[in-house]
């Protein structure tokens, strides 16, 4: 399938970019008590995670 470090990196941050924002729409529209600020922090590191390793590519 020839996956090279640049496809792994950009496989993985889009990978992560969809789950940073789908735990961000649970915390926002399906958990709207205390566990719902959670659910939204743990996306929001997703998001920060993704964002470097797009960061990383080409880089590494």
């Amino acid at each position: 399938m020839g996956l090279n470090k640049n496809k792994i990196l950009g496989y993985a941050s889009l990978i992560m970019l969809v789950m940073g924002i789908l735990l961000i729409c649970l915390g926002a529209f399906r958990y709207r008590d205390i566990s719902g600020y959670g659910f939204a922090a743990v996306g929001i590191g997703f998001l920060a995670n993704a964002w470097v390793f797009s960061a990383l590519k080409g880089r590494v």
